[in-house]
C-alpha cells in the first residue's frame, strides 16, 4: 500500500510538470523577452567562464605573491590589451591581407580546382579510386554545396547570436571580472545548499569541478597554440598559400573536439590541391605530423591523466551535444561530461559503494 501511494504522488507530479510545460507553451509570448535575453547574454556568458577558468590560475598565484586580487585581474587585463594591440599590429595586416586576397580569388580559386579535377580525370589517375560512373568534379561539387550549406546555417545562426557585439564586448570583461574577483562565492553557495553534514564533501566536489574545467581549459589553449605553430611552420616549408589565414581557421576550429580537426583539414587540403595535388598530399602530411605530435607528446605532458575520457566517449558526446545544441553543444558537452562524471563518482562513493561491493 505505502508503495502504491507512492507511484500515484510520482504520477501526480509528473503530470503537474507535463501541465505546466502546456500552459506554458500556451502563453510563449511572456517568455519570450526571457529567451531573447538568454539569447544575448549566452555569448559574453560563455566567454566568461572560459576566460574564467583560464586566467584563474594566474590571479590565485598573484593573490598568493600578496598581490590585491582586484589589482591582479586589473594588471592581467592591461597585459592582455597589450598583447592584443601587438598581435593587430604584428599580426592583423598579414591575416587581413590574406583573407581579402582569399575572397577576391575565390572564383579563380573554384575555377583552378575545377581544371585541376579535370586534368586527373584525363590523366586516369583517379580510374583506380572512382567508379566509372561517378565524376568526381561533379561528386565535388556537391560536397562543397553541402558543406556550404552546412556552414552557413550555423555562421548564421551565430551571427545572429553575436549580432550586437557592442553588448558582447561590454558585458563580457565585466562578468568576467566580478566572477575572477568573487572566485569561490558561488561555489560556496552551492556547498551551502548541500545537508550541513556533507558540506565537506560538497567542497570537495566543486573544488575538483574548478581544478578539471580549469585544467581542461588551460592545457586546451597550450595544446592548440602549439599545433598552430607546428602547422604553420609546416605550411610554410610546403609553400602552401594562405598559410597565416589557414592556420589561424585550424587552431580556432580545433576547439571543437574529434570533428574540428577533419573540417579544418578540409580547406588547407583543398588550397593545396588548387595549387597543386603534391602540396595537397604535403598538406595533408603536415596535418597528420602535427596533430601525432600533439596527441602522442603534447596532450599527455599537457594534460596528463586528468582527462581520463576514451576517444569513443569524445565522439559519442560530440554527436549527442551536436544534436542537441548544434555548435554550442558540441563546444560545452565535454565541461558538461566533466562536472557530470565528477559529480557521480561522489555520489557513488558516498551512498552506493559499500552497498555494491557488499552485495
Amino acid at each position: 500500500m505505502v508503495r502504491l501511494n507512492h507511484f500515484i504522488k510520482i504520477c501526480i507530479a509528473v503530470f503537474m510538470v507535463l501541465a505546466i510545460v502546456y500552459v506554458g507553451s500556451l502563453v510563449d509570448f511572456v517568455f519570450r523577452p526571457i529567451l531573447s535575453l538568454v539569447t544575448i547574454i549566452t555569448v559574453p556568458l560563455m566567454l566568461s567562464v572560459f576566460f574564467y577558468y583560464l586566467l584563474l590560475p594566474l590571479v590565485n598565484w598573484m593573490e598568493k605573491k600578496k598581490i590585491n586580487r582586484g589589482i591582479a585581474i586589473l594588471l592581467i587585463y592591461l597585459a592582455v590589451a597589450i598583447l592584443l594591440a601587438a598581435l593587430f599590429i604584428g599580426v592583423w595586416p598579414s591575416l587581413r591581407t590574406q583573407l581579402l586576397n582569399l575572397l577576391h580569388n575565390a572564383p579563380d580559386l573554384f575555377n583552378a580546382l575545377n581544371e585541376q579535377l579535370k586534368e586527373l580525370e584525363q590523366s586516369g589517375f583517379l580510374a583506380d579510386f572512382v567508379p566509372a560512373d561517378v565524376s568526381p568534379l561533379t561528386e565535388l561539387t556537391n560536397y562543397l554545396n553541402k558543406g556550404f550549406t552546412f556552414l552557413t546555417s550555423y555562421v548564421t545562426g551565430f551571427v545572429s547570436v553575436i549580432s550586437n557585439i557592442a553588448v558582447v564586448l561590454f558585458i563580457f570583461p565585466v562578468i568576467l571580472f566580478y566572477m575572477l574577483k568573487e572566485s569561490g562565492g558561488f561555489g560556496k553557495m552551492l556547498v551551502r545548499m548541500a545537508p550541513r553534514r556533507f558540506h565537506g564533501d560538497a567542497t570537495e566536489v566543486v573544488t575538483d569541478i574548478n581544478q578539471s574545467l580549469s585544467h581542461f581549459i588551460v592545457g586546451r589553449v597550450l595544446i592548440n597554440l602549439a599545433l598552430g605553430v607546428l602547422m604553420y611552420i609546416g605550411f610554410l616549408i610546403i609553400g602552401l598559400p594562405y598559410a597565416l589565414l589557414l592556420t589561424v581557421v585550424a587552431v580556432i576550429m580545433n576547439f571543437i573536439p574529434f570533428i574540428g580537426a577533419i573540417l579544418s583539414a578540409v580547406p588547407i587540403v583543398i588550397i593545396g590541391f588548387i595549387e597543386s595535388p603534391s602540396i595537397a598530399i604535403w598538406s595533408l602530411v603536415v596535418i597528420f605530423a602535427a596533430q601525432q605530435i600533439q596527441d602522442n607528446l603534447i596532450a599527455p605532458y599537457v594534460f596528463g591523466k586528468q582527462l581520463d575520457i576514451h576517444p569513443v566517449t569524445t565522439i559519442v558526446l560530440v554527436l549527442v551535444g551536436g544534436d542537441l545544441a548544434g555548435i554550442i553543444g558540441i563546444l560545452l558537452i565535454i565541461p558538461i561530461y566533466m562536472i557530470i562524471k565528477i559529480i557521480v563518482r561522489k555520489v557513488y562513493g558516498l551512498f552506493f559503494k559499500q552497498k555494491w561491493e557488499e552485495a
